[in-house]
């Protein structure tokens, strides 16, 4: 659906390549919202775009990423987040969280109309939740994601924790993923802005991180 602002100077290349993979998606996901995430063929978004089937899967490797794009980053940025120390792995991946909702209610802001921006990213929930294989990959994403988180939590010696205590821990941080799905669902139709959408969608993340971070017996 989107792609990470540049950060810092960027090339002439650079640039190029991050508007062609921006227009792919753009593209991608402008189509499968029209037509259906089966009806459309990656064949069809190239020639959308002007560019080769081979272009499009260089710049993503399965069609399914070309809707989930969100996701091609977030393995790199979480090892890097979870292997520091300094900051708790909630910190951590509370962050990560925010950057990647700021990212979408940025989007919401800039379009000239809130209540269709609303529309759009409620469109895009409901094509995620209909489609069978957008959900396999976002699950194997939240898998994968998983599984490298705790292998760096098991790897860190300040944290003093065994492979078990690792995986029972980089599920209930993946599980802030899913947490901020639904609390994005629910204020999505409250909200009257984007501003106030990130602050409620953040809150109820946040809130339910309290659990991770103290335990059920800590939630007062």
């Amino acid at each position: 659906m989107r792609t990470p602002e540049p950060t810092g100077a960027e090339g002439l290349r650079e640039r190029k390549k991050r508007l062609t993979r921006q227009q792919l998606t753009d593209t991608a996901t402008r189509m499968f919202l029209e037509k259906g995430f089966d009806a459309v063929r990656v064949s069809e978004v190239a020639a959308a775009c002007g560019v080769s089937e081979k272009t499009v899967f260089n710049y993503f490797p399965t069609k399914e990423a070309l809707v989930l794009d969100q996701f091609e980053t977030t393995p790199e940025v979480l090892r890097a987040a979870l292997s520091t120390p300094g900051p708790s792995p909630v910190d951590a991946v509370l962050e990560i969280l925010a950057e990647e909702l700021a990212a979408i209610t940025y989007w919401m802001a800039a379009q000239a109309d809130f209540a269709t921006a609303v529309k759009q990213v409620a469109l895009f929930g409901r094509l995620i939740g209909t489609t069978p294989a957008l959900q396999a990959h976002q699950r194997a994403v939240l898998d994968r994601l998983t599984r490298d988180a705790a292998q760096v939590l098991a790897a860190r010696p300040d944290l003093g924790i065994d492979d078990i205590e690792a995986s029972v821990a980089a599920n209930a941080l993946l599980g802030l993923w899913p947490a901020q799905f639904a609390a994005l669902r629910k204020h999505l139709g409250r909200a009257d802005s984007a501003a106030a959408l990130f602050a409620a969608v953040s809150a109820d993340v946040r809130r339910t991180a309290r659990i991770i971070r103290y335990g059920l017996q800590g939630r007062g």
